[in-house]
């Protein structure tokens, strides 16, 4: 299965091993709560899920490489205990408890979070004297003598044989105990995510158009190329950064990133394109209205690969506004409840101001939020929101004070008249967002009508998670008459036969 889908396997099975019967019991017996070993390649993004699955599903998590312990930091060190046996005494090799479960119990203690996942990262790439240890772990859930607790989910994650010599098969009995998931390398999961992530507009556009270069492995008589997802994503960050400097991304640093010469000197090629067409095409002004026939006659007669990547930029335009406009949805819903709460809160018998009420609240949702960061239980995203509905509140209880109310319903009217201005700045940017869309239908009826371009600009529309979710309450009537009229499927199929055999210069 893709990524995606081993992170929705894993979510359900928290669900399914955290559940308790009437009698506060886990139905699914912790013994029987088999181990998760995911198997895939490098640079898949088997760690990065588990961050977003404990966050998602709010549990703890401890995550360890277990290629840089040793055995004894794994069940810990020997000590000498005297025991009375039969009336005998004698010396007992006891153990301390290892760092790894040590590691559980103070997540718990620092987090107050009960249950969670432990992670075990290049669980089948250990050295000889730790691989019975990991048996031991897999198959009993302990470390030495010391058991992980209950509540808390083991996943374990390894590379497949050929990326890694020092791979250690594991044997029928401790496979007989663990769910095995593998994973494979898929660039359709990877572009959503990449869509969410931010991933800079010209991988992605250049990934679509070289699908085979996203995750390749070779070994040759020169020694191993590769280039991961991993890679990409890092060097998305990287160019991003690099461009915000003016800074010149040379094939030598995309290198250091994709360690595939071939693909790293195709995609330098392409980068360099792609900063010209960007340069030259101006998208934020097509977006804004702004029609040059000039420029339609020059995108009509360009080659394949530039209409491919004008019409990426353009929807990558459009996915930015959605994507701030989609981060606005959340934050007012949020907002929206956290506003009932407060309402509800103030009709409550209270001898203190309402100022120092609200102030209260807004404390309250402060210690909260710390309380998810210490745990990392919040997103950037949940977080960034959290901090605005604070000031938001904060902000409403000092114009209250200032101008000395102390009645619930006028308090509540200038509560609700600033949420209506944050309800205003949404419609706007909801407005705004639907005349770029416009544009860039104007654009590209003015350059092709409603030739295979325009399927191009459908197909990349319709892929775009924030603008199918937008064009659910927006009203665009060339999208849907476009979408009816382009026998879609069968024209999507011919552009991806073109997509295929295009190379770039």
């Amino acid at each position: 299965m893709n990524i995606r889908e081993a992170k929705e396997e894993i979510k359900n099975t928290i669900k399914a091993y955290l559940l308790k019967n009437e009698e506060g019991e886990y139905v699914i017996d912790y013994m029987r709560q088999r181990p998760l070993l995911l198997i895939g390649p490098p640079g898949v993004g088997k760690t990065q899920i588990m961050e977003q699955i404990s966050k998602e599903c709010r549990v703890g998590l401890v995550s360890y490489t277990i290629t840089h312990h040793t055995r004894q930091s794994a069940i810990g060190l020997p000590f000498i205990e005297r025991k009375t046996y039969g009336g005998v005494e004698t010396a007992v090799t006891e153990y301390t408890m290892s760092e790894i479960v040590a590691s559980v119990y103070d997540k718990m203690e620092e987090t107050g979070l009960k249950e969670g996942i432990l992670f075990i990262d290049e669980i089948n790439c250990v050295s000889e004297t730790l691989a019975p240890t990991m048996l031991q772990f897999l198959q009993a859930k302990s470390f030495g003598n010391h058991r992980i607790p209950e509540g808390w989910i083991i996943v374990a994650a390894g590379n497949p044989p050929e990326y890694n010599k020092s791979v250690r098969e594991f044997d029928i009995v401790t496979l007989d105990r663990i769910r095995r998931i593998d994973v494979t390398p898929d660039f359709g999961a990877w572009k959503k995510y990449a869509e969410e992530a931010d991933i800079h507009s010209s991988i992605v556009t250049y990934l679509g158009i070289k699908e085979k270069n996203f995750c390749r492995v070779e070994t040759t008589v020169d020694g191993k190329f590769f280039v991961t997802p991993r890679g990409w994503e890092d060097l998305s960050k990287l160019i991003y950064v690099y461009e915000k400097l003016g800074l010149d991304l040379g094939r030598e640093t995309i290198g250091e990133y994709l360690q595939f010469p071939e693909t790293a000197k195709d995609f330098a090629n392409y980068y360099e394109l792609y900063k010209k067409y960007k340069a030259q095409y101006r998208v934020d002004e097509i977006l804004a209205g702004h029609i040059d026939e000039n420029l339609c006659e020059r995108f009509e007669k360009a080659p394949f690969d530039e209409k491919y990547s004008v019409t990426d930029l353009i929807v990558s335009g459009l996915s930015g506004s959605g994507r701030a406009l989609s981060e606005m949805t959340a934050y007012l819903t949020e907002l929206k409840d956290e506003l009932t709460k407060l309402k509800s809160e103030l009709h409550r018998a209270d001898d203190r101001s309402l100022r120092e009420r609200i102030y209260s609240y807004a404390k309250d949702l402060e210690e909260k939020l710390k309380k998810d960061i210490r745990a990392k239980i919040i997103s950037a995203g949940q977080r960034k929101r959290a901090e605005k509905i604070i000031s938001f509140i904060n902000t409403a209880a000092q114009s209250i004070s200032e101008a000395g109310i102390d009645d619930e319903t006028k308090a509540w009217g200038v509560i609700s008249g600033d949420y209506n201005r944050e309800s205003d700045s949404y419609e706007d940017s909801f407005d705004e967002l639907g005349l770029k869309l416009e544009h860039a239908f104007d654009f590209m009826e003015a350059a092709f009508g409603a030739g295979q371009e325009m399927v191009m600009f459908m197909t990349a529309l319709n892929s775009n998670s924030y603008l199918v979710e937008f064009l659910k309450d927006y009203d665009c009537e060339r999208y849907y008459q476009y979408n009816k009229e382009l026998l879609f499927e069968e024209r999507e199929d011919k552009i991806r036969e073109l997509i295929d055999k295009t190379e770039i210069l």
